[in-house]
């Protein structure tokens, strides 16, 4: 059974920093690219950032230079390293593949950025 289960979310004052943990069971993450979605309250889920098997990476233009994404292929993790939040940043954040697997959805973390 397959299970991606996110966490290190929190409350934060704008400028903070927070690390994400996306950590995978039952299905071996180092044969997939992988990814960062989030989901702000009435918006539609979005990509953030996404590595690859070869460890390439990518960002959508709002957080470039803020966050980091970075896998560890021995734990079987996916994190997101986000630096300088903003309030625009509040969302519940989701890892999957860079191809989304409908199965893999987890329950997500909430991050909260506000003074």
């Amino acid at each position: 059974q397959v299970q991606l289960v996110e966490s290190g979310g929190g409350l934060v004052q704008p400028g903070g920093s927070l690390r994400l943990s996306c950590a995978a069971s039952g299905v071996v993450f180092t044969r997939y690219d992988v990814a960062w979605y989030r989901q702000a309250p009435g918006k539609q889920r979005e990509w953030v950032a996404s590595i690859s098997v070869g460890g390439r990476t990518a960002y959508t233009e709002a957080v470039k230079g803020r966050f980091t994404i970075s896998r560890d292929n021995a734990k079987n993790t996916e994190y997101l390293q986000m630096n300088s939040l903003k309030p625009e940043d509040t969302a519940v954040y989701y890892c999957n593949t860079i191809a989304p697997i409908e199965k893999f959805w987890g329950q997500g973390t909430q991050v909260t950025v506000a003074s």
